[in-house]
């Protein structure tokens, strides 16, 4: 089953370097076969929304909701279910400062 792992953080939280190197988790994760793609995103500030409404297309600079978090990045899993997809986010270093959100993805 594939699972988005999207990672958010508190906007403006700095964790420790050390604590927060993804190459490990990287290497092991690609290793075992469980992550397909991943990466970091740019900040939300430099995100734009686009909405059609009525016909009428509106373009927002920004993020389309205003939180604390923010979505820094994301991983492309392929787990065997969600009991493993739990256990690879569970052992990604933002797990330890930030949230991270398991979404499966629509399969025909």
């Amino acid at each position: 089953m594939k699972y988005l792992l999207m990672l958010h953080i508190e906007e403006g939280i700095e964790p420790d370097p050390e604590d927060t190197d993804p190459n490990p988790w990287v290497d092991e994760m690609t290793a075992r076969g469980v992550r397909t793609l991943g990466s970091r995103l740019r900040p939300a500030s430099d995100s734009t929304s686009v909405r059609v409404r009525d016909g009428e297309l509106s373009i927002t600079e920004g993020p389309f909701a205003e939180s604390k978090e923010e979505m820094a990045g994301f991983d492309l899993l392929e787990c065997a279910d969600l009991d493993e997809a739990i256990e690879v986010a569970s052992k990604h270093p933002a797990a330890k400062f930030g949230t991270l959100e398991l979404r499966p993805l629509w399969e025909d």
